[in-house]
């Protein structure tokens, strides 16, 4: 985009004359030269499916060494909703199907049904390892995207919140499903190791309303299905890898946004 293009876009969804831009220099800047985003911070991502009496058996143990997330409620858990998006092309789903090594998703995220901790993310898989982008919203920032108006993401100096701007203008990237579930979280600083169980998976349907608390949804796989996931960064500790029985589990594809999507599907490719 030319400079006189950007000045003009940041003059339509700011209400800031072009003129004033144009003659305040540090803004002009701003508007000019977003800042180049962090370099990429990658981790290792396993996931398994396990059955409600192997999760007994595995928190119990986990528990005995292991440290609990500071973010959890008393009961070791905490409530996990996020608002998925996809674009007009459907890409994050079909790539996923399809077995595309290297491939991203968005999503907004909030915990325990609350507002105050919101982000729209940027989940990034490359191979088997993952990283992730994200940038936090207001409120009402977020009530603005999700009723199909991106211009609380148009902060030209926030290389992020442009990108997530471009996906939604020039892709036409909107929300999909809603996922919910409870997750129970156990870490180690050695390796930077955080395991999680997954449990009481659930979609929302065809709704987006992502901060209703008394949102219908239904459930997306059995009831005595947990989902397991081990991350790390360069290394997985013997002992935790023992206490795990990894050996002994088989690596499953867990993506929860395929898995919801699978009750809005249209077309028969949706369900591979």
């Amino acid at each position: 985009m030319k400079p006189i293009e950007q000045l003009q876009q940041y003059e339509s969804v700011t209400g800031i004359p072009m003129q004033a831009i144009q003659h305040a220099e540090p803004l002009r800047q701003r508007v000019l030269a977003p800042q180049a985003m962090p370099p990429l911070k990658f981790r290792q991502e396993l996931k398994f499916y396990i059955n409600y009496h192997q999760y007994l058996i595995l928190r119990q143990r986990l528990g005995s060494f292991m440290e609990r997330d500071k973010h959890a409620v008393p009961s070791g858990k905490y409530h996990i909703r996020s608002l998925y998006f996809d674009d007009i092309e459907n890409k994050a789903l079909a790539e996923k199907q399809g077995g595309v090594r290297n491939r991203y998703k968005y999503r907004i995220r909030i915990y325990n049904l609350g507002d105050q901790t919101i982000h729209f993310e940027k989940k990034i898989k490359r191979d088997e390892y993952i990283a992730k982008r994200k940038v936090s919203l207001t409120r009402r920032e977020a009530d603005i995207i999700i009723g199909g108006d991106p211009s609380p993401l148009y902060v030209p100096e926030d290389a992020m919140r442009m990108e997530l701007y471009h996906e939604m203008t020039q892709r036409l990237l909107k929300p999909k499903v809603i996922v919910d579930y409870f997750r129970e979280p156990f870490v180690n600083v050695h390796g930077n190791v955080r395991i999680t169980f997954d449990m009481q998976l659930r979609t929302g349907l065809y709704s987006t309303d992502l901060f209703n608390p008394n949102l219908p949804t239904v459930n997306a796989i059995n009831d005595n299905l947990v989902i397991l996931e081990v991350k790390f960064d360069e290394f997985l500790p013997y002992h935790i890898r023992d206490a795990v029985q990894m050996d002994g589990l088989i690596r499953q594809s867990a993506s929860k946004y395929v898995i919801c999507r699978k009750f809005l599907k249209l077309n028969e490719w949706e369900d591979q």
